[in-house]
């Protein structure tokens, strides 16, 4: 079920609110315009109408894979769905939880956690992107793809993930990440990666580990194995 309201301040906020209510897991929650849209770190996500901005939740259970691949579901779906709209581009997924078009970000995902409920927000630029960012940003008008309607995108959308969060819960983690890796730009791929403690690590994307972790492998042959963080393409 998908419920659309006209302006809020966060779809994220909102369900997760809507989690410690009880929601059950395969709700919607859709915006037109959000008015304290975040993305990850706090980042501020511009929330003009036309594009998407949704929420879903998920209740975890006893035998699950790890909370956090969920980003991976995410990320698999929404690039199915995506790459379904603009068929004559070639659309990436970029670790942890980015989709691009020509190194140039496109769509983005938050994972946020309350008690057993986690909450997957989604945004992505459909008819419109922000300007004078200090990284590349696009949207898909702006790849010369016609506008797609937020609600149907969004139906497509929860249509794809209810599908992959089946594989990921029923046949295992291992059958979504190989399915990110084939949608993940190419191994080889020059990366930086700022962690949380201040450190910047450059070096060629790897894979992922069996847990969805990034394998970066660095200029001395060494492999680093990052778990959370900011990843830019070099």
């Amino acid at each position: 079920m998908i419920q659309t309201v006209e302006e809020t301040a966060s779809t994220n906020e909102d369900m997760l609110a809507l989690a410690v209510l009880g929601e059950p897991e395969g709700c919607w929650l859709r915006a037109e315009t959000q008015i304290a849209g975040r993305g990850r770190m706090g980042r501020g996500w511009h929330s003009p109408i036309g594009n998407l901005y949704a929420s879903t939740l998920v209740r975890l259970q006893p035998h699950d894979p790890p909370a956090a691949t969920l980003a991976l579901v995410a990320a698999v779906a929404l690039h199915e769905v995506t790459q379904a709209y603009a068929p004559d581009r070639t659309v990436t997924i970029k670790w942890p939880n980015d989709l691009l078009i020509d190194g140039a970000k496109l769509a983005g995902m938050l994972l946020e956690r309350a008690g057993d409920a986690v909450v997957i927000g989604i945004g992505a630029n459909l008819g419109f992107h922000p300007v004078g960012l200090d990284r590349p940003v696009t949207s898909l008008v702006a790849q010369g793809v016609d506008a797609p309607d937020p609600h149907y995108f969004c139906e497509d959308l929860a249509s794809a993930f209810a599908h992959w969060l089946g594989r990921w819960r029923n046949v295992g983690l291992d059958i979504v990440r190989q399915a990110w890796l084939m949608s993940a730009h190419a191994r080889g791929t020059a990366l930086t990666a700022n962690l949380g403690d201040g450190t910047s690590h450059d070096g060629l994307f790897d894979g992922l580990e069996s847990d969805g972790a990034l394998r970066l492998r660095l200029a001395d042959g060494t492999l680093r194995v990052i778990h959370a963080g900011d990843v830019f393409l070099i």
